[in-house]
C-alpha cells in the first residue's frame, strides 16, 4: 500500500511540473504577443496577434474557419474565434520558432469574410501585405496556414498573394453546401479554386474521422491532384483525440483536432521545415 502511494505522489509530481513547465513555454509566448495594425494597398486596415520569436525559422500566417472576424481588442483578447484550431494552437506555431501572425478580418470586413470575399483580389492583396510585414521583421518564408473556411483565404493568398513561401490547407472545404452562394461556381470548394496555379510546396492535413460534411478527409486526394505546378504535395492525414464536445464542422471536434492540436501542429511544422525556401 505505502509503494502504491508513494509511486501515486510520484507521479502527480511529475505532471505538476510538466503542465508548469508547458504553462511557462506558453506564458512566455503570450507574453511576448503583440497587437499589429497596418495598412494594406487598397486603404483597408489589417489587425493580427503577432509572436515573434528570437531567431524565427519561418513566419506563418493564421486564418481561423468560419466567418474569420476575430474583433482583435488586444493581443490576447478577442471576440470570437478563440476555441478554433489555429487560433488556440498559436503558441505551438511559436514553440517551433516560427513567427506567427492570427489574422482578423479587415477592417472593412469587421462583420465576417464569406467564401466569395476570401477569394478576391483584394483579400489577396491583404494577406500580401501582412506577408511583406513579416518579411521586413525577418528574413525567413512566409507559410499561409488555413483551416475550414480559413482555407479558400490560405489557397487564394498562394494563388495571387506576392511573397508567398508555402501553403498549409488543414481541414479543407471540398464541397459546397447547396445553399452556398458559391455551390454553382465552386462545387468543389477550395478544389474548385485555380490551384494550378500555386507552385509553393502544399499539405493537406486532414482528420481521417472529420465529421463535417463539406470536409470529408477522403476528399484530400482529389485536392492534391489539383495542385499540378506545387513544388512539393503532401498528404497527411491524423486520427485519434478527445471525443468531439461540438457539432462536427465546429473547432472542439475532430474537424479542428481536438486533442490532437500538439501532434497537428508538428506535422505542419514538419512540413514547414523541410519545405522551406
Amino acid at each position: 500500500m505505502l509503494r502504491f502511494m508513494l509511486r501515486f505522489m510520484l507521479r502527480s509530481l511529475l505532471l505538476a511540473i510538466a503542465a508548469i513547465l508547458l504553462t511557462g513555454v506558453s506564458s512566455a509566448h503570450a507574453a511576448g504577443a503583440t497587437l499589429v495594425s497596418i495598412a494594406t494597398p487598397r486603404g483597408a486596415k489589417q489587425a493580427f496577434i503577432l509572436i515573434k520569436p528570437e531567431k524565427p525559422v519561418a513566419s506563418v500566417i493564421l486564418f481561423a474557419g468560419g466567418h474569420g472576424a476575430l474583433g482583435l481588442q488586444s493581443a490576447t483578447a478577442m471576440k470570437w474565434g478563440a476555441g478554433n484550431f489555429l487560433v488556440r494552437s498559436r503558441d505551438r506555431f511559436a514553440a517551433h520558432d516560427f513567427m506567427v501572425a492570427v489574422v482578423d478580418a479587415p477592417s472593412d470586413r469587421r462583420q465576417g469574410m464569406n467564401a466569395i470575399f476570401r477569394m478576391t483580389g483584394a483579400h489577396a492583396g491583404d494577406i500580401g501585405a501582412v506577408a511583406a510585414y513579416l518579411k521586413q521583421q525577418a528574413s525567413a518564408p512566409v507559410w499561409l496556414v488555413g483551416t475550414s473556411m480559413g482555407t479558400f483565404s490560405a489557397a487564394e493568398g498562394a494563388i495571387a498573394a506576392k511573397g508567398i513561401d508555402g501553403l498549409v490547407l488543414s481541414s479543407t472545404i471540398t464541397r459546397a453546401r447547396p445553399d452556398w452562394k458559391i455551390a454553382g461556381s465552386h462545387p468543389d470548394g477550395v478544389a474548385s479554386m485555380a490551384l494550378q496555379q500555386v507552385t509553393a510546396p502544399a499539405l493537406i492535413l486532414s482528420h481521417k474521422r472529420d465529421g463535417c460534411s463539406v470536409t470529408p478527409a477522403a476528399d484530400a486526394p482529389k485536392l492534391s491532384k489539383r495542385l499540378t505546378k506545387a513544388s512539393k504535395v503532401d498528404v497527411v492525414l491524423l486520427d485519434g483525440g478527445a471525443p468531439p464536445q461540438s457539432d462536427p464542422c465546429e473547432a472542439k471536434s475532430q474537424h479542428g483536432f481536438l486533442g490532437i492540436e500538439a501532434e497537428a501542429v508538428n506535422a505542419i511544422a514538419k512540413f514547414v521545415k523541410a519545405n522551406g525556401r
